[in-house]
C-alpha cells in the first residue's frame, strides 16, 4: 500500500475501533488511537509475512501485542486483514464474545498470546525467536509494548536476555505516548533516559514519530543489525481526537454518547 493509501486505511480503522469501544461502553481508546498507525503500517505494508487463510502458516511472522488494553485495534486490523469477519468488531466486550477486553490465545487467529497483565509480551516474544532459532528459522518476532510497561521489572530482565542471545529476528516496540492509567508517566515513575538505558543493555535503537507513515516505512525498510531492534514510536494518546490529544485521562476515557458524536465528527472531517 501507498502511504495515502495507509492514511486512509487508518482512518476508516480509527472510526471502527471508536464505535466498537462506544457501542461496548468501555475500552482503552488512549493507546488503540496511539497504536493505529504503527499497525497498520506492520500489518498492510507487506512487513508482517501473514496468511490470513492459513494463521498457522509454519513460514508467517509473529506479532505479539504486549500491552493488550490496545486490542480494539488489533481487533479492526485483522477482521481488515481477512482473518475473521469485520461484522464480528461488533461484539467486542459482549457477553460470550471472542472479542474480550484483552486479547486471549486461540480465541481469534491471528491472536498469538493472551495479554493484559503488563511487562509478559516481550519475555514470551523471546522464547519464540529462541525456538525459531532452533528451528534454523527467520521469521520475524514483533511485540509491542506500552511506555508504562517499561516500569515493570520482568520488561528488564527480558531486555537483558535479548541482548545476551542477540535475537537479531527480534523487534520490539514502544508505544511512547507518555500516559498510562494514572497520568503521565513521568510523573508516575519516570522513564527517560529511555534510549540510553536499552542501548546500555546492547539494543539497536531507533526513535521516530509513530504517526508519521513516511518514518514508520524507512524504519521498517531499514537494514537490521545483528542484535534486537526496539523502536520508541513517540505517540499521541487519542490522536486524532482534539479534546483528548494527549491529556492525562486519556488512557481510559468514557466514550458517551456526547464524546462519540463529538470524535465522529472530527474523525470523518479529518483526511
Amino acid at each position: 500500500m501507498e502511504i495515502n493509501d495507509l492514511k486512509q486505511l487508518t482512518k476508516k480503522i480509527k472510526l471502527e475501533v471508536l464505535e466498537m469501544i462506544h457501542r461496548a461502553g468501555s475500552g482503552h481508546l488512549g493507546s488503540s488511537f496511539s497504536t493505529a498507525e504503527m499497525l497498520v503500517a506492520l500489518y498492510f505494508s507487506g512487513f508482517l509475512r501473514l496468511d490470513p487463510k492459513k494463521p498457522n502458516w509454519d513460514q508467517k511472522d509473529y506479532f505479539l501485542l504486549s500491552n493488550g488494553h490496545a486490542c480494539p485495534t488489533l481487533y479492526a486490523i485483522l477482521a481488515y486483514k481477512g482473518f475473521f469477519p469485520t461484522e464480528d468488531l461488533q461484539k467486542f466486550r459482549q457477553i460470550g464474545s471472542n472479542l474480550e477486553g484483552h486479547p486471549k490465545k486461540n480465541s481469534l487467529p491471528g491472536i498469538e498470546i493472551s495479554s493484559g497483565s503488563l511487562g509478559m509480551g516481550l519475555s514470551q516474544g523471546i522464547g519464540i525467536a529462541l525456538g525459531l532459532r532452533l528451528k534454523n528459522k527467520n521469521n520475524k518476532v514483533v511485540v509491542m509494548m506500552s511506555d508504562g510497561e517499561q516500569q515493570e521489572g520482568a520488561i528488564w530482565e527480558a531486555v537483558m536476555a535479548a541482548s545476551h542471545y542477540r535475537l537479531k529476528n527480534l523487534m520490539a516496540i514502544i508505544d511512547r505516548n507518555g500516559t498510562q492509567i494514572g497520568g503521565f508517566t513521568e510523573k508516575q515513575l519516570a522513564l527517560e533516559p529511555l534510549k540510553k538505558k536499552y542501548e546500555s543493555f546492547g539494543w539497536q535503537v531507533i526513535e521516530l514519530d509513530g504517526h508519521n507513515f513516511g518514518q514508520i516505512l524507512k524504519v521498517l525498510n531499514k537494514k537490521l543489525k545483528d542484535r534486537p531492534t526496539v523502536l520508541i514510536s513517540h505517540t499521541i494518546g487519542c490522536r486524532g481526537i482534539s479534546f483528548m490529544e494527549g491529556k492525562a485521562n486519556v488512557h481510559h476515557p468514557k466514550v458517551d454518547d456526547v464524546f462519540y458524536q463529538k470524535a465522529l465528527q472530527e474523525l470523518e472531517k479529518d483526511g
